[in-house]
């Protein structure tokens, strides 16, 4: 879900995984990103620097999850643009 935003790109930090995932809160993107750190998928590392600096990648277990989720999102790319019987063009 989430952590296809840290695919393409191997260190995020917290604005930018927040700008390429318009619509989303900060307090829900929090949310996940802890849910996923703690189930190994993402790491997070934290800088001691002035204004604080935080970076998140994905683990080796990430993108192993990725690499295996890419079929099903296909998948679904597909079927997004396939009209279903009965259904006419342009119908919602």
């Amino acid at each position: 879900m989430r952590s296809w935003a840290l695919h393409k790109h191997p260190l995020r930090r917290f604005g930018e995984l927040r700008r390429l995932l318009p619509g989303i809160t900060e307090k829900v993107l929090a949310s996940h990103l802890r849910e996923m750190e703690a189930d190994g998928v993402v790491r997070r590392v934290s800088y001691d620097e002035v204004p604080p600096r935080v970076e998140y990648s994905l683990t080796e277990d990430g993108t192993r999850l990725n690499d295996a989720l890419e079929p099903l999102a296909a998948w679904g790319r597909d079927r997004s643009t396939v009209r279903r019987p009965g259904e006419e063009a342009g119908a919602d």
